[in-house]
């Protein structure tokens, strides 16, 4: 559903993504963790259209996002870390309005809408304008009108962040339904015991370039075969993991 070759950026001499070769497939859960300043960001911005690559290629769902970039967007969803809304619309109001740019019957629309909002918990707000909410509420009123009109494909960068313990637990259980009916996701994020919980698969990033990817036990082994024998560990959590790879 996600596949990228030798995908490149530079900025001036910076190499912020450094020869990005990938795949996710469709139904899957994928993290995309690295400290910060990784190229988390910019390789999502170059994967959603925001950001020309220098060189190389990323197609979604087997549409270029540079040459076939109308075909690409409708079928992705994109909810960046800090929420960049019309705080002059109401919740419902904003939602209608990505609703209309996707061309959702309204409906279909208004039903989808209703079930986010309660799962969410923001139905006694959504008719309150935005720049009255809090940043958590601002989140899940991005996150909603991302999920509305069922993108194939979802975008998320740090989508938990912010949020309650339990909207934080509805966000993945939602993200899990949705990975269940086909959707895949592409997600980054700091808490790395919800990556750990949540992804399928984990791709490690570190000054731009794809250090390690796999399953939990797939990364393990990945370390332990670039880790001293006295050192490498039976077990080991994704924190654990991921210290000992971007350090090396």
């Amino acid at each position: 559903m996600i596949q990228t070759t030798h995908l490149t950026k530079y900025f001036g001499k910076l190499c912020a993504v450094d020869s990005l070769t990938l795949q996710v497939d469709a139904g899957e859960i994928f993290g995309f963790l690295g400290p910060n300043g990784a190229g988390k960001t910019t390789t999502i911005n170059m994967l959603t259209g925001l950001l020309q690559p220098t060189s190389g290629t990323a197609t979604l769902g087997g549409y270029d996002i540079q040459t076939q970039s109308l075909q690409a967007k409708a079928i992705l969803g994109l909810m960046p870390d800090t929420p960049q809304i019309y705080e002059t619309l109401t919740g419902r109001q904003f939602v209608r309005l990505i609703a209309d740019l996707y061309q959702i019957p309204p409906q279909q629309s208004e039903n989808e809408m209703e079930e986010l909002l309660r799962q969410l918990e923001l139905a006694d707000a959504a008719d309150e304008l935005i720049k009255s909410y809090s940043y958590g509420m601002q989140k899940k009123i991005l996150l909603i009108s991302v999920l509305v009109h069922h993108p194939r494909i979802l975008f998320l960068d740090e989508p938990t962040s912010g949020l309650d313990p339990r909207s934080a637990r509805t966000v993945r259980e939602i993200l899990q339904e949705r990975c269940e009916q086909g959707s895949t996701v592409f997600l980054t994020t700091h808490i790395l015991e919800i990556a750990e919980r949540l992804c399928d698969r984990v791709g490690i990033i570190n000054k731009g370039q794809l250090i390690a990817v796999g399953t939990l036990s797939e990364l393990q082994a990945q370390r332990d075969s670039k880790s001293e024998p006295q050192i490498a560990k039976p077990t080991a959590t994704l924190e654990d993991i991921f210290l000992a790879l971007t350090e090396l």
